[in-house]
């Protein structure tokens, strides 16, 4: 399958991009805000010795995984502002065709509807643009903000899979959404996620 990069896609004020260099800043500054806030949710290192890369060698690292189409990592932009990332990741082609998606939103944005928008079109391009078969999302269950976003773009839960993921420290029990594409009605536009997702949330007359 060759590689769509570099994607950009796009929902009114909300840009999905790769990172650039020019987001060093804003990206260490967003990180360091929502330190405490993104602690519990997030992978981590369980080799005490390794550390993880700082933003240079990260950027790099998820610009070439994204020239390869090994994944898709993307910035996610609010009105002009980095807000997060979210990455679509491993990419599997062949006879399993899917992609397990992550994301996070910087604490300063959270409860704008940031993570399911851009959960919608990342999840919509995997599909319509990329072929993809199915997608899985991996959210703790302690995660209620996460399981919302599952739940508003109508993911199917799987059930629980246990010590899926090192996180904050430890190996910890993920439940598991997934979709596959025969489960979205996709217009000619390539949405089908995004497109239910703003009909369900659209203020009524």
């Amino acid at each position: 399958m060759p590689s769509t990069w570099p994607t950009t896609l796009r929902d009114r004020d909300l840009v999905l991009r790769p990172l650039r260099r020019s987001d060093r800043r804003a990206w260490e500054r967003l990180r360091a805000e929502s330190r405490a806030w993104l602690a519990p949710w997030e992978a981590t290192e369980p080799d005490p010795v390794r550390q993880a890369p700082g933003f240079a060698a990260m950027r790099r690292m998820l610009e070439d995984a994204g020239r390869r189409g090994a994944m898709l990592p993307l910035a996610i932009v609010d009105d002009g502002r980095l807000a997060g990332q979210i990455t679509a990741g491993p990419i599997l082609y062949g006879s399993q065709s899917s992609a397990m998606i992550g994301y996070w939103v910087g604490r300063p944005f959270a409860g704008r509807g940031l993570a399911p928008r851009a959960l919608a079109l990342v999840i919509d391009h995997c599909f319509a643009g990329i072929g993809l078969h199915r997608v899985e999302v991996d959210i703790r269950p302690e995660n209620t903000a996460s399981l919302r976003v599952a739940e508003k773009l109508h993911l199917r839960d799987e059930g629980v899979r246990r010590g899926l993921l090192h996180v904050d420290g430890a190996w910890r029990d993920h439940r598991s959404f997934a979709l596959t594409a025969e489960e979205v009605r996709t217009g000619p536009d390539g949405r089908g996620v995004l497109a239910r997702l703003l009909a369900e949330t659209a203020p009524r007359a």
